[in-house]
């Protein structure tokens, strides 16, 4: 495990990149423009009736090979057994309402959009996606679940879980492996768990390879731990956008060589944003460009990692990160 040397904490907005991403971005590989966030890049779910399950776009990662659609047909639930039926069936725009405890890990099928009212929770138990494709899941809040909130696996592609809340269970609040891959992690609220976000199921799972392609932006991470995410095997992870507030042990890990972009983040009163490898796993790649650091430590980097990247995105200004994701992210 690499350990950042001593480093005075400072606070201003910093531009990092290595040799190799500076080259990258000097021959026109590299940043996008810097623009306010607009309403496509917040999205916020809809009341209900027959109103739209969600509004905006999705962006970053899920975007690609055909992007996100999910359901196409509203179904209203308010019981865990209700819940748990219209999940699996496919096709649905599963609405619940009010809150629900459920056991065990929860199989969702694909073409599917699962959708909180206001105030919507689940406890005792997760979702899970498992081979599945064009999943949405928004606006609900996780608390006290056994295993992990959501689990994303075996091959699942283009899921976008956005304006969520997360917060303390036993495992992972979003693990996300075995060669799933087109995901984007948008305006969640992670708020005081320990062991947050795997990317990449272990060490020796090197079919990971190739696959793991995930946009995580707009999360705001409150007090949480470690694994912010947690990288193994990934390429062009983006990490671009969020909050980092009051981190214990690390925010992100990039491990087994991944490649890792970590860009505008805002970091508050984090001694260690980058561990490059950690516990037993070799060491990753991760370039870091333009996050802005209040009273916490220089993001650790290691190798080259390319920033072209086949979507474009809206950067915001690393310095308002805080202001702007503290407003919007979570589940209302």
């Amino acid at each position: 495990m690499s350990t950042n040397p001593a480093v005075p904490r400072v606070k201003r907005r910093v531009l990092l990149a290595s040799t190799a991403g500076a080259a990258a971005a000097a021959s026109g590989i590299g940043v996008w423009a810097t623009q306010s966030a607009g309403a496509e890049s917040n999205p916020r779910p809809a009341s209900g009736g027959d109103a739209a399950p969600f509004q905006g776009s999705v962006q970053g990662w899920a975007s690609q090979n055909g992007g996100v659609t999910g359901g196409s047909q509203e179904t209203p639930v308010s019981s865990a057994d209700e819940f748990l039926s219209a999940i699996s069936e496919g096709g649905l725009i599963v609405r619940l309402s009010g809150s629900i405890s459920i056991d065990g890990m929860n199989d969702v099928a694909s073409d599917t959009t699962i959708i909180g009212d206001s105030g919507a929770t689940i406890t005792g138990g997760g979702l899970d996606m498992s081979g599945q494709s064009n999943i949405i899941i928004t606006n609900l809040t996780f608390d006290d679940w056994g295993d992990d909130a959501i689990n994303v696996q075996e091959s699942s592609t283009n899921i976008w879980i956005h304006h969520n809340t997360f917060g303390v269970g036993n495992d992972g609040c979003l693990d996300i492996k075995r060669e799933s891959d087109f995901i984007t992690v948008a305006w969640n609220l992670f708020d005081g768990h320990d062991k947050n976000m795997l990317l990449g199921h272990s060490d020796d799972h090197t079919a990971d390879r190739g696959h793991l392609r995930v946009t995580y932006h707009h999360n705001y991470f409150n007090g949480t731990n470690q694994r912010n995410p947690r990288v193994r095997f990934g390429e062009g992870v983006h990490v671009v956008n969020n909050y980092y507030r009051d981190i214990g042990s690390y925010g992100v890990a990039t491990t087994m060589d991944a490649g890792v972009i970590l860009e505008a983040n805002y970091f508050e009163n984090v001694d260690t944003p980058v561990e490059i490898g950690t516990g037993d796993s070799d060491p990753g790649r991760l370039v870091a460009i333009d996050n802005y650091l209040d009273n916490s430590s220089e993001p650790e980097q290691n190798g080259s990692v390319s920033t072209d990247l086949p979507y474009s995105f809206p950067v915001d200004p690393a310095d308002q990160i805080a202001s702007i994701v503290s407003g919007g992210a979570g589940a209302s």
